[in-house]
């Protein structure tokens, strides 16, 4: 599938998912209170790879042409992501959603250090991380370690996703990958969230909502991740993923009324410094649609 004739900047479509990962993350809040943590995780895989099957139509031709040593990485990508967003409801229901997401963000800019090949690309997950730090405020010691050890896991699981994301979306075309891994992260993570959907309360409710955030992640802001990682290094996104606790905090005020305090704020200044510096010499070369399997257009499917 060819990029359209207005190129969108790849910094651009990360922003706008990572700030539609945080909408759908607090939005679950209210579902997790019905269905538990891994029933909403659940219910929201289910919803993304209906929506996902239905915007990507991946063609037989495309199902075809999976290889042998694609499947690891495609069973290991769908278990990154169905456990990757488990871990990270299960935190939000102990801990504030921007101390959260700060902690989580230990895993890719893991991936940012070890992937940088650059003197400087050392220099911003260092500045990122003081940010994240002072987000965290560690200090007052009355964090729930529960919480942050779900959130240590998703933050695991995250550094997987990205790396296993960039081979995913150079290997199929447009969002076809994601067609592929959201329904096996549905399989994953029903052994956890079906047990807890079947015993939840106002089901019907929580259906209903969690399909609304589904469309907004994994549906879309994933299918944005995915077309923005084909054209950035390891370390550009995953140092640009800095940002992220910001809009942790932003939502977490605007939707969930968590105060940020001002040492916070602080952080915030220094994760965004960060991200943004990023993104000097973080272009990737765009992989060629010669090198994709051929697949047919919507109107030609």
């Amino acid at each position: 599938m060819r990029e359209s004739g207005v190129r969108v900047p790849a910094w651009s479509m990360a922003v706008v998912a990572m700030l539609l990962i945080q909408v759908s993350n607090a939005l679950s809040v209210g579902v997790i209170e019905h269905v538990g943590a891994a029933g909403t995780a659940w219910l929201r895989m289910c919803f993304g790879a209906g929506f996902l099957w239905v915007f990507a139509r991946p063609s037989w031709q495309t199902i075809r042409s999976i290889r042998p040593r694609d499947v690891p990485v495609l069973l290991l990508l769908g278990a990154a992501t169905g456990f990757m967003t488990t871990f990270f409801l299960a935190a939000i229901e102990r801990i504030p959603l921007g101390t959260a997401v700060a902690i989580e963000f230990l895993g890719p800019l893991t991936v940012a250090a070890i992937a940088s090949t650059r003197r400087w690309g050392y220099v911003w997950p260092l500045l990122a991380f003081a940010g994240v730090v002072l987000l965290t405020e560690p200090w007052h010691g009355n964090i729930d370690l529960v919480g942050v050890g779900f959130a240590l896991l998703a933050g695991a699981c995250w550094g997987v996703y990205n790396v296993l994301t960039q081979r995913v979306g150079d290997r199929f075309s447009g969002i076809s990958g994601l067609a592929l891994t959201i329904p096996i992260a549905a399989v994953f993570t029903a052994t956890v969230g079906l047990p807890q959907v079947v015993g939840g309360t106002e089901i019907w409710w929580a259906l209903l909502m969690a399909a609304g955030i589904a469309l907004i992640s994994p549906a879309i802001s994933f299918g944005l991740e995915m077309r923005a990682l084909r054209r950035m290094t390891h370390t550009a996104f995953g140092t640009l993923l800095a940002v992220e606790p910001a809009f942790g905090i932003l939502i977490g005020l605007l939707v969930l009324s968590q105060q940020p305090t001002p040492m916070q704020m602080l952080g915030i200044a220094l994760v965004v410094a960060a991200g943004a510096a990023a993104q000097f010499g973080g272009a990737r070369p765009l992989v060629p649609d010669a090198q994709l399997p051929v697949q047919p257009t919507r109107e030609s499917a």
